[in-house]
């Protein structure tokens, strides 16, 4: 069995052997070669000169960006005083809904007391429901409750009018479900 496995091997090793010894035609490959040495050689272009980096010292941060409009100030409009003696009271104690914002106040339902009064029942988004009537306060904006219905509350607010004074603006909260103007 050695005898015949060492016979393949030599036979194989022969094989390989006897394919390196013959001459091969090798004159095409010849020939591409003299003809690629013949061609003019190119020139490699030198490498580009970049001019040194300049650096720019932004120097307009305090002014106003270029992605707002421009503000235009009328003087008219600065040296005009109040039109309204309205001013929010700021001796007077805070109610418990004057800490939340408008928005986040819904009305739930309205109730009548044994004296006949209608009180609306607000949430105040914490989870409590707190009862108010005309006269009481809610909302950040000093919103005073003008009027009370069924389905909804009025209120007038006291906001800043932009020029050292205040106005009022009235709101509107619809009871929960049938919408209307917050």
């Amino acid at each position: 069995m050695k005898n015949r496995l060492l016979l393949i091997v030599m036979g194989v090793t022969m094989m390989f052997l006897q394919g390196c010894s013959q001459p091969a035609n090798t004159s095409d490959l010849q020939q591409f070669v003299s003809q690629a040495l013949a061609k003019p050689r190119g020139r490699i272009e030198p490498i580009p000169v970049f001019k040194p980096y300049e650096y720019f010292s932004y120097s307009a941060a305090g002014l106003r960006s270029p992605f707002e409009l421009p503000v235009v100030v009328d003087s008219s409009l600065q040296a005009a005083q109040p039109s309204s003696n309205v001013r929010p009271d700021f001796d007077r104690p805070k109610e418990h809904l004057e800490q939340f914002p408008l928005g986040q106040l819904t009305m739930v339902g309205t109730m009548t007391g044994a004296d006949d009064i209608l009180w609306a029942l607000i949430n105040d988004g914490d989870g409590s429901v707190v009862r108010v009537k005309e006269g009481y306060y809610m909302g950040q904006n000093h919103g005073r409750i003008m009027t009370i219905s069924q389905n909804r509350l009025s209120l007038i607010e006291i906001v800043p009018n932009g020029l050292g004074g205040w106005v009022e603006r009235p709101k509107t909260i619809a009871l929960e479900g049938i919408g209307g103007d917050n």
